[in-house]
């Protein structure tokens, strides 16, 4: 898992090294890259004979000026393991259609990359070095970093995991999973599946731990200790700190046969009360999966897979996909299948002579691979609730070639503004296109498309008119973003567009609010999201978070119907030992908004009658009386207890209740007797809240 050149300033000039072109009005958008970032990169070094796995980690600080400060990089590739980390400083500049550039300084070395800004302040960027068939080729993403979450404390409840890369030999794997984490180091209730080129195993872990090692870069390190097919190994990671629900980790082991360099991501797994069910997976999810294929006699051929997976919430589903493999096109339409998900999120899935296995990170959204040994990898994601068409893919994007897994995956980064029209779209924009043959900078890009709500939602086609051409088919998650596959490259790759920070906001988010703000653990607490104004044609899908899904759980994003202002969503508790103070987040083009919600310990259950007593326990009929005594389970509630009375038997008589005052545990009442002829007996008895004591007194 560590592809090392002789020496690291010889790999720094051939991981990012080259000069981008084509950038107007250099730095007016530096501003858009501001702040602290993680980052996570996946590639392929080598040359048309030979190629081998590469991957990198790191973080560093923008200061919306264009210059970085406190960057960290640590990388690993076929050789003797992962890089100890590596210390640069930097500069960047954002054009005006924000698509940047920038030069990582090391020490006696720089290094370049070019990327393009999302609405939410985030960036995707590429490799953009190889040249006359050599180099390194490769994506990857930064995101804006929490630096309070740089502590071992703040990685702390349910987290989902999922990874896939190659060994020595270019096989490839895939892990997905599951842990706890007590904020002390410690994954406990640990489960997994490792696709071991081509079988999937469960991971029956030993042991598990972490550690933030460096709390002023948020880098730290975990390991994973396992039995798969009656095999013991063991897992070694580096990450670095995104926020307290999200980490980039890499493996830090040497690759060999045995030890694939796998690159991922662990984030926060969103677990109802209860666990998941197979209601959890209950609608749409658009899926995105790429792997390697045997063509022929060819071996490691890309394969890319977009699709729409509809489950119904039972343990039924469908799935229309299309892909790209063996270098050409494939769809298949409403294949059925089955699924079972486990209480601790994994699901087990059969399409046709198919088997998957996913792990959920939230309702709705999974991990995913395929058992076979393609080891497709990727994820699913929930699809908004939505009708699409054209005026869906409407606006500016940001969009790049994902995860590589093969030398001959032509990567690019790039801006591009879609006018939503109908019949047929236009999409234009300008990309960065980083080849094995050579960087391309400030390309122009032209293609037409098409999008439909049937027979299966939000896919489409598009048609590229620019450079070779060609035809991609794509997927709608939501108007903010899609994923195409090339149906024509020989060597593809999923490909993903978002909103870009060029991306006009029509409407903005204006409130988030709570009814109730305080409810008992166990109760629901509904959310109102409210727009500035009416939703577009296409609706507005809010991104919802907890910052507690052990006490309160909400939905990973709510939609507000076309025409609307508003949204209701349900928020769902855990019950307490003591009172808590959640806060739910909603965020919707660049805005957040947050409502707090207090979840308060179910009261004590009311008291119940303990005992019934009488003093003295027989009396002489008419001429003396009993002092009956009721005692509670505990202290009466406020306004007291009222204990109804009653007696069998005329001789003794009780009045018709007696209170227990409030904070009181019991209270008196008298038994008046009347003469009788011939001894008897009376049976007093006590009731309160379901529950009777009784007592007999004898009359003489």
């Amino acid at each position: 898992m560590r592809k090392l050149h002789v020496l690291l300033c010889l790999f720094l000039a051939l991981f990012f090294a080259s000069t981008v072109q084509g950038q107007t009005n250099a730095g007016v958008n530096n501003a858009s890259l501001n702040g602290n970032y993680a980052f996570t990169f996946s590639g392929i070094s080598g040359n048309g004979t030979v190629s081998t796995v590469f991957a990198a980690v790191g973080r560093f600080t923008a200061d919306g000026a264009g210059n970085l400060t406190n960057g960290e990089l640590v990388t690993n590739g076929v050789g003797a393991g992962a890089t100890s980390a590596q210390s640069f400083t930097g500069t960047y500049s954002i054009g005006a259609d924000n698509r940047g550039v920038m030069t990582l300084n090391f020490a006696g070395s720089s290094a370049k990359l070019a990327f393009a800004m999302l609405a939410n302040g985030n960036a995707q960027f590429i490799e953009f070095d190889a040249s006359g068939g050599a180099g390194t080729i490769g994506s990857g993403t930064m995101e804006k970093a929490d630096t309070t979450a740089y502590s071992t404390a703040r990685i702390t409840g349910d987290y989902a995991f999922g990874a896939a890369g190659f060994d020595n030999a270019n096989n490839r794997a895939a892990i997905e999973g599951r842990f706890t984490s007590n904020g002390t180091g410690a994954l406990t209730n640990a489960a997994g599946d490792v696709n071991g080129y081509g079988t999937d195993y469960a991971m029956n872990f030993t042991a598990a731990n972490y550690a933030v090692s460096n709390t002023a870069t948020g880098r730290g390190t975990m390991n994973f200790t396992f039995m798969f097919g009656g095999t013991r190994d063991s897992m070694n990671f580096v990450f670095y700190v995104v926020n307290s629900g999200k980490l980039f980790v890499m493996e830090s082991d040497a690759v060999t046969t045995a030890t694939p360099l796998l690159n991922g991501v662990v984030v926060q797994q969103q677990l109802p009360a209860g666990g998941f069910t197979n209601a959890s997976l209950n609608g749409n999810l658009v899926i995105s999966l790429t792997g390697h294929s045997m063509c022929g006699s060819a071996s490691g051929v890309p394969k890319a897979v977009a699709g729409l997976l509809t489950t119904n919430g039972s343990g039924a589903l469908s799935l229309t996909y299309d892909e790209n493999f063996c270098r050409a096109p494939n769809s298949v339409t409403a294949a059925a299948g089955t699924y079972s998900v486990a209480s601790n999120g994994r699901a087990s899935i059969t399409i046709g002579g198919y088997s998957l296995v996913a792990y959920l990170m939230n309702l709705n959204q999974i991990f995913l691979f395929v058992s076979d040994v393609n080891v497709l990898f990727g994820v699913g994601e929930p699809q908004a609730a939505v009708s699409f068409s054209n005026a869906s893919l409407k606006g500016a994007y940001a969009g790049f070639a994902t995860n590589p897994v093969g030398f001959g995956v032509t990567v690019f980064s790039g801006e591009f503004a879609a006018n939503g029209a109908s019949p047929t779209g236009t999409m234009i924009g300008t990309e960065d296109i980083g080849a094995p043959s050579g960087p391309n900078p400030g390309v122009a890009f032209n293609a037409t498309y098409s999008i439909s709500p049937s027979p299966t939602n939000g896919r489409g086609m598009m048609t590229v008119t620019s450079g070779t051409g060609g035809n991609a088919v794509i997927y709608m998650i939501s108007p903010a973003k899609f994923v195409a596959v090339s149906l024509n490259d020989p060597n593809p790759a999923v490909l993903d567009f978002e909103l870009s920070s060029s991306a006009p906001a029509s409407v903005s988010l204006s409130t988030l609010s709570l009814n109730p703000t305080s409810v008992t653990g166990g109760n629901s607490s509904t959310g109102t999201v409210m727009l500035s104004g009416p939703a577009p044609t296409s609706g507005a899908t809010v991104t919802l978070s907890s910052s507690n899904t052990t006490v309160a759980n909400v939905p990973s994003s709510v939609t507000v119907a076309a025409g609307a202002t508003s949204a209701s969503f349900t928020v769902s508790t855990s019950a307490v030992a003591a009172s808590t103070t959640v806060t739910i987040s909603a965020t919707y083009a660049g805005a957040t908004r947050s409502a707090s919600l207090t979840v308060a310990p179910a009261p004590p259950p009311p008291p119940t009658v303990f005992s019934l007593t009488l003093n003295p326990t027989s009396v002489f009929g008419g001429v003396q009386s009993s002092t009956g005594t009721v005692t509670l389970t505990g202290p009466a509630p406020a306004g007291g207890a009222q204990v109804f009375l009653s007696s069998s038997n005329g001789a003794a008589r009780v009045p018709s209740s007696v209170i227990v005052p409030a904070g009181a545990t019991s209270a008196t009442f008298t038994v008046n007797t009347s003469f009788v002829l011939i001894s008897t007996s009376a049976t007093i008895s006590a009731s309160y809240n379901g529950t009777t004591r009784t007592a007999t007194l004898g009359v003489y």
